[in-house]
């Protein structure tokens, strides 16, 4: 009886941490490289949240860093271009282009999309960057939880607490001084879901 139990058990524990796993993405040294952007300007860290706009909750968080290189963290995320390499979550050469690409797909349908976005100095950026490439793969709903665990341990941010909500980790980066917000209305007009066909439109563009 106590066997069966011990078995039961770990079959439980076995059924969640698959539950819990994230798949890895580790594309080569090369194609890192060569997709290598840096953008213009000071160093800047922006929050990225997709809000559902029927009910105002949020769907997903992601946090671009545009420091030494641009960098965009984009936890258990779902969109994804052949042009685009990615390392667990962290997506490389995220120029100007693929940005609106990315942005249209977190706004399409009924959701839109307020960008937040702060200087910060190169140092920070850098500790930013070092953290989320070493975060690792993120599981499902823990978007607005990596995110913010990564900002709780960064000079600037540490007001900043540990959540898995999106709206919530948008109003708490709402308090960083300096903080410039813009929100970005979806393209496609009532649809419920149109990232398959949105998604269908990038890559054939490529």
């Amino acid at each position: 009886m106590i066997r069966a139990a011990r078995l039961a058990v770990a079959g439980v524990l076995a059924l969640v941490l698959a539950a819990c796993s994230a798949e890895s993405v580790w594309d080569s040294d090369e194609a890192v490289a060569r997709a290598t952007y840096v953008a213009p300007g000071p160093s800047t860290v922006t929050l990225i949240t997709s809000i559902n706009t029927r009910n105002g909750s949020g769907a997903h968080s992601g946090l671009l860093i545009d420091g030494a290189q641009r960098l965009l963290f984009d936890p258990a995320g779902s969109w994804h271009n052949p042009g685009v390499p990615e390392r667990n979550d962290v997506l490389f050469g995220m120029s100007p282009a693929y940005m609106d690409m990315y942005l249209a797909f977190q706004s399409n349908g009924v959701f839109e999309v307020r960008t937040q976005t702060v200087e910060v100095s190169p140092a920070v950026a850098q500790q930013l960057s070092q953290a989320v490439q070493s975060y690792g793969a993120v599981s499902q709903a823990y978007c607005s939880r990596s995110i913010t665990e990564i900002l709780s341990q960064t000079p600037g941010f540490t007001s900043i607490r540990p959540t898995f909500f999106p709206t919530n980790t948008m109003e708490q980066f709402a308090q960083i001084p300096g903080v410039r917000e813009a929100t970005i209305v979806g393209t496609t007009g009532d649809e419920d879901d149109a990232s398959d066909a949105v998604l269908a439109a990038q890559l054939a563009g490529q």
